[in-house]
């Protein structure tokens, strides 16, 4: 007579806080990866012989990637499972930074770069789902997403220290190389003990939204980086700035039509989000550029070493977290506009203060205090802008308002690198003396106090007092956490606590 079976015991849960510990590990390696590069830039295109126009695309691949396919990539966990996205967006990191950090061309580096900014689309979004979804609501909960929030700025105030170390001592290819092992070793865990989770939607992702919008996104920053050399008005700047827009044309058509889109149209009719997308866009433009252009005045023209360049950052970095903990205090009492606006104004002030900028110029007045204004300035504005854009969404559709803040904000910061870079390029016109070149670096930080100050003007006649509250926009499901983990940078202030901005201002 057979034996009674014994009763099937359900898998062991692995302890909260080490579930947290590998998706914050996971969200680290995105934020550092985006700002561990910069200190870097003048070393790689020593080695690759990149041209001053092409250097931009080391950063702007990546960010187009990261930004086109971010939101598909927290459809695909809703869809697919958030462990396996987890897993598969790491792996891919891991592998484009291995053939990053053994890249031979350029083209190779940045094909790399492009592959890693994916690989990142597919892991952040996961990762603030795996830490909601491990951690029962209330007080633990917000423990947990304040230490995913300070692991993200950690991020991004390492980066340059961290980047400065390796050139110095190794070579530029360990910045990316440095993710191998990390990475390695954070997907062994994942894989043996991150719990799985999906939400119930089972409508397919929007993969033709993604790859019209990184596609049009590429185009246009290829023009505008052709009209250095070619002027604006040659058909090889031509041709593709009018198929960039052809393509975002179609992207927002494809938009109207699809039944789960990746940024749904209606969205965009409440002014309290498309005002805050627009703000958030043209900030970006312009702080996404700044570390860019500060590195490589640090090492081209001031002579620093990266080691150096990376501390003479520091205190930039920890503005944005200064900023980003400042901001809902201020928020309580000043409202959310009010705080949007004078952070905007104060990194106004920073580009203007950075303009400025000579050839011989002292740390104090030439990098660290113009940096930190910038920077003040950038975490200031970023939570009260993501809270208005959010704060009257359904909540089946805050975190997708809110993924849509983060993405406007890396687009914008891809275009506006572009359309900075070819101005500087402009005006250094090919010369590599330390005059020309901080001529062509404080053309581009005018042109940033510009489209700071518009920033500041928009923020002060178009943003709502209040945030409105409207019925739900159909829009795809989110997460069952409620928020949504493409705010890898901007989460609203009133559900995570403080905005990490360190993808922001990195």
């Amino acid at each position: 007579m057979p034996s009674a079976s014994r009763p099937t015991r359900p898998p062991a849960r692995s302890p909260a806080w080490l579930v947290v510990a590998l998706a914050c590990a996971g969200q680290f390696l995105v934020v550092l990866d985006v700002s561990v590069v910069n200190v870097a830039l003048p070393s790689m295109r020593a080695e690759l012989d990149m041209s001053a126009s092409g250097l931009q695309w080391v950063v702007n691949a990546y960010a187009i990637a990261f930004a086109g396919f971010m939101l598909l990539g927290g459809r695909a966990g809703d869809l697919y499972g958030r462990k396996r996205m987890f897993l598969v967006g790491l792996a891919l990191f891991t592998l484009a930074s291995l053939a990053g950090g053994l890249a031979q061309d350029d083209w190779q580096l940045l094909l790399a770069r492009a592959a890693q900014g994916l690989g990142a689309a597919v892991l952040a979004p996961s990762t603030l789902t795996i830490v909601t979804s491990a951690v029962p609501e209330g007080a633990a909960r917000a423990r947990a997403i304040a230490t995913w929030t300070a692991v993200g700025a950690g991020g991004g105030a390492a980066g340059g220290l961290v980047g400065g170390v390796l050139v110095d001592l190794l070579s530029w290819r360990w910045v990316l190389l440095i993710n191998v092992p990390v990475g390695a070793v954070v997907l062994i865990g994942a894989l043996a003990l991150l719990p799985e989770s999906r939400a119930g939607d089972r409508r397919r992702p929007d993969l033709p939204g993604a790859l019209l919008v990184t596609a049009g996104l590429a185009t246009l920053a290829y023009g505008i980086s052709r009209t250095e050399a070619e002027g604006w008005t040659a058909a090889a700047a031509l041709v593709p700035l009018a198929a960039g827009l052809a393509l975002i044309a179609l992207f927002l058509a494809v938009e109207a039509r699809t039944a789960a889109p990746l940024m749904p149209l209606g969205l965009l009719r409440r002014r309290s989000v498309s005002s805050a997308n627009v703000a958030m866009l043209l900030c970006g433009s312009a702080m996404f550029s700044m570390w860019y252009f500060m590195t490589l005045y640090a090492q081209n023209v001031l002579g620093y070493t990266p080691l150096e360049a990376g501390l003479a950052l520091m205190p930039s970095s920890l503005a944005v977290v200064l900023g980003s903990k400042l901001a809902p205090r201020l928020m309580r009492t000043l409202g959310a506009r009010t705080v949007a606006a004078l952070g905007a104004l104060t990194a106004t002030a920073g580009f203007g203060w950075q303009s400025t900028m000579t050839a011989d110029g002292a740390y104090l007045t030439a990098i660290m205090l113009p940096g930190v204004l910038m920077m003040l300035g950038a975490g200031l504005s970023a939570t009260p802008l993501a809270s208005l854009a959010t704060a009257g969404a359904a909540p089946g559709e805050a975190g997708l308002v809110s993924g849509l803040v983060n993405t406007s904000r890396t687009m914008g910061g891809s275009l506006g690198l572009a359309v900075l870079s070819t101005l500087a390029a402009g005006r250094t016109d090919g010369r590599g003396t330390p005059e020309a070149l901080t001529a062509g670096y404080a053309l581009a930080f005018r042109a940033g106090a510009v489209v700071m100050a518009l920033g500041v003007a928009l923020m002060l006649v178009w943003l709502p007092r209040r945030a409105e509250r409207t019925g739900p926009v159909e829009a795809p499901r989110q997460n069952d956490a409620g928020t949504d983990p493409m705010t890898a940078a901007t989460a609203p202030a009133d559900r995570a606590g403080p905005t990490d901005t360190g993808i922001s201002a990195r």
